[in-house]
């Protein structure tokens, strides 16, 4: 080899390292425990254990996790993927960067945050089941298809508001998990089952779809109270609630809105539950119950009239949404 080739050599080499140096800025730390060694299959999404954690030191730095009700923040986001990709998280869960999900320093594991990005105003709400970022105190790090959805995989990272919305769910299998752009809430989410539809055809497990601006995707977290066996049908989402026993009787579609427009709260196989929703959404005005007959098995969608004048229509979406109808979504009659 000449000497000019081994030169052209080196600075090939060179500018591989440094491109090497600039993506792993944005790829930072992990939990320690994440490479768990243990040789045990860490859980699916939705399956490991809640835990606030014991203070920690990473990097010389002490983190103490904690409960806290009230966190929102603004920082630096960044991602994490393939190095970590199907390996444990801190709470026993495993990480698939092909869903969205999050880590951070000292939140209670699992939880759920709304991330906005600062930067072009996208939101997503996502699950908290792991540590970290450790790098240049940044707030969070999201999965690479978190950080995809709020627009900065490329950039790397992202001026961000993380806000806590409450305990994420424990049961379920918690498979095929993948979040939405959500718009903003009201109020904090309770720690209450969410269930609504993934958009595909068949059966699915419990799953929530928030709905964005943009086009629908589908958000898959479990319940903690109860396993609601929700049908798809797609656009059409729904929430599960809280078990407590509902006095009187099913509240069944009859008047027609003189406006074109209704609030679309949830899609249930249980009529049980859209009684339950039908319940809570009291709070918010009078919805009621359409039976609707889906390849064979019967649905109970849940609606409730809208305001013909846009804004208002949008501002009741967003009253629905703060009371545990975080997929809830202006549509025109159907």
């Amino acid at each position: 080899m000449t000497k000019s080739q081994n030169v052209g050599r080196c600075a090939r080499i060179a500018v591989i390292l440094l491109a090497g140096a600039s993506l792993t800025a944005c790829v930072t730390p992990r939990y320690p425990s994440r490479a768990d060694g243990t040789g045990k299959a860490p859980a699916p999404m939705g399956q490991g254990a809640y835990k606030v954690g014991k203070p920690y030191q990473v990097g010389g730095v002490w983190y103490v996790p904690r409960e806290q009700p009230n966190y929102d923040e603004r920082g630096v986001a960044s991602w994490y993927g393939d190095e970590f990709h199907m390996k444990a998280t801190a709470n026993g869960e495993t990480f698939d960067m092909t869903t969205a999900s999050a880590a951070h320093t000292t939140l209670p594991l699992p939880s759920m945050v709304e991330v906005t990005n600062l930067d072009n105003g996208r939101k997503l709400v996502v699950r908290v089941n792991d540590r970290g970022p450790f790098v240049d105190n940044r707030i969070i790090d999201l999965s690479r298809a978190a950080a995809h959805e709020l627009g900065y995989d490329r950039a790397g990272l992202a001026n961000v508001r993380v806000r806590y919305l409450g305990p994420a769910p424990l049961t379920g299998r918690g498979d095929g998990v993948r979040y939405a752009s959500a718009a903003p809430l009201a109020t904090r989410l309770a720690p209450a089952a969410i269930a609504p539809l993934a958009a595909a055809s068949s059966t699915s497990d419990p799953a929530m779809e928030i709905a964005a601006g943009g086009p629908s995707r589908a958000m898959t977290v479990r319940s903690d109270r109860a396993d609601i066996s929700v049908q798809s049908l797609p656009p059409i989402t729904g929430s599960a609630i809280s078990n407590t026993p509902i006095a009187g009787q099913t509240v069944m579609a009859s008047a027609v809105s003189t406006s074109a427009l209704r609030i679309q709260a949830g899609a249930f196989s249980s009529e049980i539950n859209a009684q339950r929703a039908v319940a809570q959404l009291s709070q918010a005005g009078r919805a009621s119950i359409e039976p609707l007959q889906r390849n064979g098995t019967t649905l109970y969608r849940v609606v409730m009239p809208a305001p013909a004048d846009e804004a208002a229509a949008y501002a009741l979406r967003d009253r629905v949404a703060s009371i545990g109808f975080a997929d809830a979504r202006v549509v025109s009659s159907f």
